[in-house]
């Protein structure tokens, strides 16, 4: 028989051992919403714990509507390095933060229908922290489903509901690494079950999306140009160049290969947009705040509010000082080679299983654009491949049909979207076509209204 130890800690956490190996726990300290009024729900915060070396922090809320029978959703950020804390309030949910620290109840948040896990990974992101160092996917992805494991043991009540892994950017990485994990690796132990995967302005396939940095940047994107004709021949040059290394790395997965491919196409073909005037999450503009560092003025209200030492003492925290991102950790990933292996294997593994996976992407996106995205997605070797990969794009539509969206793509389990006039961070630029297109992907409408 398994048993489950769980006690009540002295900061009033409960902590739930793993049935199987007890070097794994999982506290969890139910909070007083109006303690920081981010929303009214029920919600938890704490931390998988592996012996004292690895501490993955969380913030957990329950639906708005029917917590009991409402989806899940697993909500990652990327970078890597990058903290989900920052999606929570910028993007995807309950409140935001403004510039007088205090929150702003967020209407379109994705907890409206679904209850949502905001998870700083890989550890010594956001208030995660660890004496050891995570440097690679698969080992993000490993400890991701620890926590999962532990997540829906403390919460057995959620193991019957849909439950969904969502994120952005490099979480075009872990996601579907960390899908494999759950279908593949656990498949005869897993004590819950994937229903889909969504990936905003993902990093999935960098051999495909590497070759439309140069269209994107020179016009071919719907937007105009932000390089000069001449940057832009060089970049064609260049496009060769990244393309054989990075195939190089894709087939013989060696570090040295990998790290060679990521220096090249980012020099030479991701560096000339930081260099130039626009914002490269939303090349419509320069950032708000260059000198900053950041280029939205609101991640810095929410850094100053999640380093206000009431809101660590509401919510547990054990590490004193918040940074969104943690360019240490990018580093680690980087000097693996990480960036430039291939995971579009695992979606393909994905689709093949008729699990459902939706692929959206905001298109002014420099970075992870539309382009490169629709050409994975459309490239990608799956069991239906030639029936998806003929169809057009059609208009994506508001749910009441008053506004056009975007475009959209669907066959079967698969779905690319395309969002018009939205940056890197979708929601954070179309929240309520964000709130709707997740409503309706977790409700079942797998095609978002498609018809061809």
């Amino acid at each position: 028989m398994k048993w489950i130890y769980t006690f009540i800690a002295a900061v009033s956490a409960t902590v739930t051992f793993h049935p199987e190996n007890v070097e794994y726990s999982l506290s969890a300290k139910e909070l007083d919403p109006a303690s920081l009024g981010i929303d009214t729900v029920n919600q938890w915060s704490g931390y998988l714990d592996y012996q004292d070396k690895k501490h993955s922090f969380y913030w957990f809320f329950e639906s708005r509507n029917d917590p009991a029978n409402d989806p899940v959703i697993l909500y990652l950020n990327g970078g890597p390095g990058c903290s989900s804390m920052d999606n929570l309030f910028f993007e995807t949910g309950p409140a935001s933060i403004g510039p007088d620290l205090k929150p702003i109840h967020n209407p379109y948040s994705w907890n409206n229908n679904a209850s949502i896990i905001f998870l700083d990974q890989p550890v010594n992101v956001g208030f995660s922290y660890s004496e050891e160092r995570v440097k690679t996917t698969n080992d993000a992805a490993r400890d991701v489903y620890n926590f999962l494991d532990l997540f829906f043991t403390k919460f057995p009540n959620l193991t019957a509901n849909a439950f969904h892994i969502a994120g952005e950017s490099y979480a075009g990485h872990y996601i579907p690494r960390i899908a494999h994990e759950i279908v593949s690796v656990h498949k005869d132990d897993t004590k819950f079950n994937l229903s889909s995967i969504v990936i905003g302005n993902g990093l999935t396939d960098p051999l495909v999306q590497n070759q439309y940095f140069k269209p994107m940047a020179c016009g071919e994107g719907g937007y105009p140009a932000i390089l000069n004709p001449s940057k832009c021949r060089t970049m064609s040059v260049s496009n060769l160049a990244c393309k054989g290394l990075t195939s190089l790395c894709s087939k013989t997965k060696l570090t040295l290969a990998c790290v060679s491919a990521s220096t090249f196409c980012w020099k030479s073909l991701i560096q000339p947009a930081f260099d130039s005037a626009v914002n490269p999450c939303d090349i419509r503009g320069p950032c708000e705040d260059p000198e900053s560092g950041l280029c939205w003025k609101t991640l810095g209200y929410i850094r100053s509010y999640l380093n206000q030492e009431f809101v660590q003492d509401a919510l547990g925290t054990k590490v004193s000082s918040y940074n969104g991102c943690n360019t240490s950790v990018g580093s680690d990933f980087f000097l693996t080679g990480d960036n430039s292996r291939p995971f579009q294997q695992y979606v393909t593994e994905l689709l093949d299983l008729n699990i459902p996976v939706l692929i959206y992407a905001g298109d002014t996106d420099y970075i992870c654009n539309w382009l490169g995205n629709m050409a994975w997605t459309d490239a990608l070797t799956w069991k239906d491949h030639i029936s998806y990969e003929t169809l057009p794009l059609n208009p994506w539509y508001s749910l009441n049909g008053s506004v056009q969206f975007g475009e959209v793509k669907n066959h079967g389990p698969f779905t690319f979207l395309r969002v018009f006039e939205a940056g890197h961070t979708v929601p954070y630029y179309q929240p309520l076509a964000t709130m709707e297109m997740i409503n309706r992907w977790i409700s079942g409408d797998l095609s978002l209204g498609y018809s061809n």
